[in-house]
């Protein structure tokens, strides 16, 4: 059986609303949230294509391939999409296997080494935003088949697809690749557990600070 079809079976069976999403003040404020995200994300696209532009023609120069990375993620209740990204690595980044980046990681590019430090790379998902896939903010998506690793190794990892995963998150910005997966998954259980808008405009002003910084990035 396929990692996706393996991992859509296990959320089916094991994903269940620990923190009562699905109540009627819930559900009003994820009703507002998505016609947020999807007003904002709109507006973001815009003012981002001209830098997306501008690094697509360095990736380009820099290295042979697509200017564009798309991966399998896992999203809300299980659903597989395809995340877009600005390219950061070499075409053969992954011809050992799936790997997660690692700090200094020479398969990075120098090109790529600014976009994800800066989280450039990420501006494409503003087009995920937009069809729905994501939010802007949420538990960062990962691939199916650590996904189905965490939920055999992790207890409740699967409680973070409750929600839509999003552009930025609890857990992203408060350490990002410096944590590790059992670490994301409290923090994005308590994001999960307290979610409201005053802790959205906290998420969004941090993640001002880390894209300045490169604070969690690999």
């Amino acid at each position: 059986m396929a990692v996706k079809q393996l991992v859509q079976e296990q959320v089916v069976h094991q994903t269940k609303p620990q923190y009562n999403v699905y109540s009627e003040t819930a559900n009003a404020f994820l009703f507002i949230k998505r016609f947020i995200d999807l007003i904002s994300a709109i507006v973001g696209l815009v003012f981002a294509a001209p830098i997306i532009v501008i690094f697509g023609i360095l990736i380009k120069l820099e290295t042979p391939g697509p200017i564009f990375f798309v991966q399998e993620r896992v999203g809300h209740k299980g659903k597989i999409f395809n995340v877009i990204k600005l390219r950061s690595m070499g075409i053969d980044a992954e011809k050992n296997g799936a790997q997660w980046a690692s700090k200094n990681d020479p398969r990075v590019t120098k090109i790529g080494a600014f976009i994800r430090k800066t989280r450039i790379d990420e501006l494409p998902q503003f087009i995920n935003v937009i069809k729905g896939e994501m939010s802007l903010i949420g538990p960062r998506p990962e691939r199916p088949i650590f996904t189905e690793q965490f939920n055999r190794e992790i207890p409740g990892f699967e409680d973070r697809l409750q929600v839509k995963p999003g552009l930025t998150g609890w857990a992203q910005v408060n350490g990002g690749y410096d944590i590790s997966p059992k670490e994301k998954l409290e923090l994005d259980r308590y994001y999960i557990k307290n979610m409201r808008g005053s802790l959205d405009v906290v998420i969004v002003l941090k993640t001002v600070k880390v894209c300045l910084t490169g604070s969690g990035a690999r």
